[in-house]
């Protein structure tokens, strides 16, 4: 599989950048998978600030956080993960919209609906999380949802 027409939520990405349940799975996928990795500011955001709430969080210790984000920042550098440009105000209309028509249903949270509008205005087919109520929104919008 090709890493474009993908999208990857933050919280499913910071497996590939700290120990956690889903991280063996993450990088034996992540190593199957040509090409680089998009991810939005916003994601690129919600990456950093999740690896260093891990670390708040005690899952482990500031040295370990540093490392996390200087292996992102690599990436970055080498070309495994890129900077894509979206338009803003088009994704935060399309969120509102998702959020009025599903949110009541699903339970969706205002970020996990962002991010399946983020990818919807990207045209990509394949979204990657692990969250069960934004991938149920991602498969009404018809994306089709992977969980390494």
């Amino acid at each position: 599989m090709n890493a474009e027409g993908l999208y990857i939520d933050p919280s499913a990405l910071r497996a590939l950048y700290v120990h956690d349940p889903a991280s063996r799975d993450m990088v034996a996928w992540r190593s199957r998978l040509k090409g680089a990795l998009s991810v939005t500011r916003f994601g690129q955001a919600e990456l950093v600030n999740a690896v260093a709430l891990g670390c708040f969080r005690g899952d482990y210790t500031e040295p370990e956080m540093n490392r996390s984000l200087a292996h992102i920042e690599e990436d970055f550098a080498d070309g495994d993960l890129k900077l894509v440009d979206l338009l803003w105000r088009a994704a935060m209309d399309r969120a509102m919209d998702l959020s009025r028509r599903h949110a009541p249903k699903i339970g969706t949270r205002a970020l996990d609906v962002l991010h399946v509008a983020s990818a919807l205005e990207l045209q990509v087919r394949h979204f990657v999380t692990y969250d069960v109520r934004q991938a149920r929104l991602a498969e009404i919008c018809g994306l089709k949802v992977i969980q390494p």
